[in-house]
């Protein structure tokens, strides 16, 4: 399987891409775990360099702070120090944002975190943001898309690439317009259930 690793142009299109160039191109969901996270997160060109606008430029070290509204697991700390992504702090990210409902986990997309983090700094609240799905197994999706039409057949979530959030005490419409200025992926607003959706696919809001 290695060798496929030659028909991608970039190596983000590893797992930074559409879900599509997973299902379709030379890896897809299983040889992701059979490749190893590890060695998955060395090849990840992060979304947002270190020395862009968006970092500060005496602060190396990248930082997230989140819950996850169904377990009340939460993860408060560094994950990426330059461009370098920390395999450590994903083991425990990966964990917190599992498939709630299957108890599977999947390696997220480090860039997922990226865009998280500059919200937070954005926003400059101390509250944890709250996180409503990460993760989402094929079974799970499956299952939501029964009883919902705002389920994507082909969810980025499925692949690690997406978190519904929403941050306690803060307007998720106020949220909506942070995310969509960093012009970073994608963003969906639900006022119905009151939370933003953000993903690592191309840029786009709905």
């Amino acid at each position: 399987m290695f060798e496929n690793l030659h028909s991608f142009k970039k190596p983000e299109d590893l797992i930074g891409g559409q879900p599509e160039l997973l299902m379709t191109g030379a890896l897809d969901r299983r040889d992701i775990l059979k490749l190893g996270f590890v060695a998955l997160i060395g090849m990840t060109v992060p979304l947002l360099p270190s020395k862009s606008s968006y970092a500060s430029s005496n602060h190396a070290s990248w930082r997230v702070r989140f819950r996850h509204a169904h377990t009340g697991e939460s993860f408060n700390g560094v994950y990426r120090v330059g461009d370098k992504y920390l395999p450590e702090a994903f083991e425990r990210i990966n964990y917190v944002l599992r498939d709630f409902r299957t108890g599977e986990a999947f390696p997220m997309d480090p860039r997922i975190l990226d865009i998280v983090s500059i919200v937070q700094k954005r926003i400059d609240s101390s509250e944890h943001l709250e996180i409503l799905s990460g993760y989402r197994s094929p079974k799970t999706n499956a299952m939501l898309r029964r009883s919902s039409s705002g389920v994507a057949k082909n969810s980025f979530h499925m692949y690690g690439q997406a978190v519904d959030v929403r941050l306690p005490g803060y307007s998720t419409r106020k949220l909506r317009k942070v995310a969509i200025n960093l012009k970073a992926g994608g963003v969906g607003y639900y006022t119905k259930s009151n939370f933003v959706h953000f993903d690592t696919g191309k840029t786009r809001s709905w």
